[in-house]
């Protein structure tokens, strides 16, 4: 099996593994993961030969501008002190004891090498958390904390990481400059993330056709992640800047083509790409075992000691930072989300899994320093590190289903129907303001003047047919029954068009570009 056929195992992997992770409950993930482990492990399966200063940088980008697509600007707003609290403050508490511990116990392990160590496996994986905690169920303000803190984690992680293995390199550490290189940092990646939301958004309105609006989407999570590394910046949040202005900006609400064609095109990139890096992640144990050999017992204590801190800081952090930050929640009475009682604290703390980022990090630790002589223990810190990995994500990972369901922590279905509702009626009642603005000034009789506020109405009755309560409830019984018939009559009519478009493509002397024209339009007034 050579590279290539690798890569597409892993491909089809990430694809099979979400329908045996749904069929399961486990998440993909974890069974990406744990596929890699097993191929690994066989004889006839290729090393994997990807650059480690080359992981971050092709992976990274399009999974962290396929998870802020899920998100907004608002969310990150008003949850900015819980995000901060875990992002900032508990990378470095996580950073600090992962490095005193690792210091204490490996023989002979310097300072900045252990510095490096902790910020390597301080940071929760942002794919790992988004991708578990959307399919357990959990409650909105849960999953948007742990999709916060595994965005903006990263950027803390790596800078703090970056100081330490230059700190370790030189031989020399200035703490000032290290401060300085974070707020530059910051403020490099801020500016190229602006300025390239902003052209992108321009060049979007100056390309017009979705096919290519899409593909510049691709283009522009990696332009922005490596401009901002070029220059010194983080990657990390250029990228994150990015896909937040353009979600806020560059959304056309009449453009359906390019919405519909994006969200699935991204959710195709999300699932793929998940798929192989946690795939890598599994592959990669080799470099720990090969490390190991010989030397199991110390190892293998030295990474359970580590994994036991990594855990335990998370939970004692987490407790007392969760009441803080509902005191400032009760007396300031804004629109936070936080948790609300020890089982979601409990949960939030064994959804703390590592990934991507940590494998990359541990890889790319250089081999020799500016002296000439090899960078001091970095084969134990790689294997510790993939310890961390291994423990938190194929552990927690598999079990934290379980945990969810034995805390019974789960979503508030009812808000959400209700809020569903809401925006039922106002679509409605928006669809109804426009129609009297085009009576004001167009004649329309009165027989399609009823017609259309009908159509009004049923816009958002075919979104929340509970709406009818509210509107005409002595109606809402027959107008349900008379939309579904509707609809699927349509459907029925709209299904025989395509089938005889379709048909008519491979017939002599049809024109199989003008035959896709037609059936693209059949599709889209399907979808409409």
């Amino acid at each position: 099996m050579d590279q290539l056929a690798l890569l597409f195992v892993l491909l089809l992997g990430a694809l099979v593994s979400v329908p045996v992770g749904e069929r399961f409950g486990l998440p993909a993930p974890v069974l990406m993961t744990l596929l890699g482990i097993v191929l690994a492990l066989l004889p006839f399966v290729p090393n994997v030969d990807v650059p480690p200063d080359l992981i971050l940088p092709l992976l990274l980008p399009p999974l962290l501008y396929a998870a802020v697509r899920r998100t907004s600007w608002r969310q990150f707003a008003a949850n900015v002190r819980p995000i901060l609290l875990l992002a900032v403050a508990l990378v470095f508490v996580t950073t600090v004891c992962v490095a005193a511990v690792a210091h204490a116990i490996v023989p002979g392990l310097p300072l900045a090498a252990a510095v490096a160590l902790g910020a390597l496996v301080a940071p929760p994986d942002p794919v790992a958390a988004t991708a578990v905690a959307g399919q357990l169920g959990l409650p909105r303000r849960l999953v948007s904390i742990l999709e916060g803190e595994g965005l903006f984690n990263d950027v803390t992680a790596i800078v703090l990481y970056h100081v330490a293995i230059a700190a370790a390199v030189s031989g020399h550490f200035i703490a000032w400059e290290a401060g300085l290189d974070l707020v530059l940092s910051a403020v490099v990646a801020l500016a190229i993330g602006l300025a390239l939301g902003w052209g992108a958004y321009k060049l979007m309105d100056l390309l017009g056709d979705p096919t290519l609006q899409i593909g510049l989407s691709l283009l522009v999570p990696y332009a922005s992640y490596v401009l901002a590394e070029e220059l010194h910046g983080s990657g990390v949040l250029a990228v994150l800047v990015t896909a937040l202005f353009l979600a806020e900006y560059a959304t056309d609400a009449d453009d359906v083509m390019t919405r519909l064609a994006g969200h699935t095109f991204w959710d195709i990139v999300d699932t793929l790409v998940t798929g192989v890096a946690f795939g890598l992640i599994g592959l990669e144990l080799h470099i720990a075992i090969r490390t190991a050999s010989g030397r199991w017992g110390e190892m293998l204590t030295w990474a359970a000691a580590v994994v036991g801190v990594v855990v335990v800081v998370r939970l004692l952090y987490l407790l007392p930072a969760t009441w803080l930050t509902k005191r400032m929640h009760a007396k300031r009475d804004i629109e936070e989300e936080i948790p609300t009682s020890w089982r979601e604290t409990v949960v939030m703390w064994w959804a703390g899994m590592r990934g991507v980022a940590s494998v990359a990090l541990a890889l790319a630790i250089p081999l020799e320093t500016d002296a000439g002589g090899p960078f001091p223990d970095r084969n134990e810190i790689i294997f510790i590190a993939f310890g961390v990995i291994m423990a938190t994500l194929v552990l927690q990972g598999l079990t934290l289903p379980w945990l969810v369901r034995r805390l019974g922590v789960e979503a508030d279905s009812e808000w959400e129907k209700e809020f569903e509702k809401q925006l039922a009626v106002r679509a409605a009642k928006a669809a109804k303001r426009r129609l009297r603005e085009i009576e004001a000034v167009e004649d329309l009789p009165e027989e399609l003047s009823e017609q259309m506020l009908r159509r009004a109405f049923e816009i958002g009755l075919r979104i929340s047919p509970d709406m009818g309560e509210e509107e005409r409830r002595e109606t809402q019984q027959h107008r349900v029954r008379r939309l579904k018939r509707v609809r699927r009559i349509q459907s029925e009519l709209l299904s025989a068009a395509r089938h005889e478009v379709l048909a008519a493509r491979s017939e002599p002397g049809a024109d199989p570009e003008v035959v896709d024209r037609v059936l693209r339009h059949l599709d889209v007034r399907s979808l409409r």
